[in-house]
């Protein structure tokens, strides 16, 4: 009786070890194997199809497996690959016995969710992606920041509404840098940036004059060179995110400025209006690398308009600064726009000779 629990507990323990914990297919020839920090083995396989083996089942004996180029010990039709903590990840090629190439697999390793995450660092909201919007024409964008000791690159990417209960398929381009993932419910393409740390994405099918019932799911996968692989995710409806480009704006006279609506907004503006805040300020800051965030203004208002605006300034008034949000819902606002108000120099003149 004792014999028979010890054998029970003994087959509990080997399958609550077990490792790796699964594995699945990203894309063609890539593996993702996740792992749990234990020790273990995943088996690749070189020759998959039966007509195959059975055709080379004399040669199977001398195929041969290299990793990363360099030649392995292991030979034959399956290789073993040893999993311990985040270790295992590889290029593992086999070949025939002259050198011909078979089959090859890119292992990826998956850690646990529960481990510490590696690749990025978070933001200062305290998140690993930071996703914006210039209007609601259905693009939008997301960017990280690497860890300064394991700069990676984006291994795959999903984006779909969130309550999409079709199945949705994703695929890249021969560039590696263009996807493509669609549904019965949505249609994304989306391109990571030249600069490797952002991702700009637009649904096909959206409609900017609809309400938005769903919010869209934004997943990537990011890998090193050592082939450790995490996977990153944000939801979101575009209104959350949302941030208009910069004002642009202008000196009319002395006293009076006027500005309008960034050229990237949605239109019309009357389906679209923008609430703008104007910070005045009496002081200089030549130093200043934001003299809209490091001077303090002497008076600030906030104007509702639906298309170009006008304003006068108080008397003093040594620069003007204007920002941007949309006036319906509570997101984010825009980049500050500056304005200097030079003195006008003939009056100026003027006023010495009087």
């Amino acid at each position: 009786m004792k014999f028979f629990i010890l054998s029970i507990a003994c087959v509990f323990l080997q399958v609550s070890r077990q490792n790796p914990t699964s594995q699945w297919t990203l894309l063609p020839h890539i593996l993702v194997v996740e792992v749990d920090g234990t020790v273990g083995q995943q088996a690749l396989s070189c020759l998959e199809s039966t007509e195959e083996l059975t055709r080379r089942d004399d040669e199977s004996h001398d195929i041969f497996w290299m990793k990363n180029g360099v030649k392995e010990a292991q030979t034959g039709n399956t290789y073993q690959v040893q999993l311990e903590e985040s270790l295992g990840g590889g290029n593992y090629t086999c070949h025939s016995k002259d050198g011909s190439l078979l089959n090859h697999t890119v292992v990826l390793i998956l850690m646990d969710e529960s481990k510490r995450r590696k690749i990025l660092v978070k933001n200062d909201q305290e998140d690993y992606l930071t996703c914006s919007a210039q209007n609601y024409n259905g693009e939008f964008q997301c960017s990280w920041t690497w860890h300064s000791s394991r700069v990676g690159k984006v291994a795959f990417i999903k984006a779909r509404r969130f309550s999409d209960d079709s199945v949705t398929q994703c695929s890249v381009d021969s560039s590696s840098r263009q996807w493509t993932c669609f549904s019965d419910q949505s249609n994304f393409i989306c391109s990571v940036h030249d600069s490797g740390n952002k991702i700009l994405c637009v649904e096909q099918q959206h409609c900017p004059y609809a309400e938005e019932t769903q919010q869209i799911r934004f997943t990537v996968y990011v890998m090193t060179k050592h082939f450790l692989l995490e996977n990153y995710s944000k939801h979101f409806f575009l209104y959350e995110i949302v941030k208009p480009d910069m004002v642009r704006i202008s000196k009319i006279n002395s006293t009076m400025i006027k500005w309008s609506y960034p050229s990237s907004w949605s239109s019309p503006f009357s389906y679209f209006p923008l609430t703008f805040q104007i910070a005045q300020l009496k002081r200089r800051c030549k130093r200043c690398e934001n003299p809209c965030t490091a001077t303090k203004a002497a008076k600030t208002s906030t104007v509702h308009s639906p298309d170009i605006c006008q304003f006068e300034v108080k008397h003093r008034t040594k620069a003007v600064c204007i920002r941007a949000k949309d006036a319906l819902c509570n997101s984010q606002w825009s980049e500050w726009s500056h304005l200097r108000l030079k003195k006008d120099k003939k009056n100026k003149r003027n006023k010495k000779q009087a």
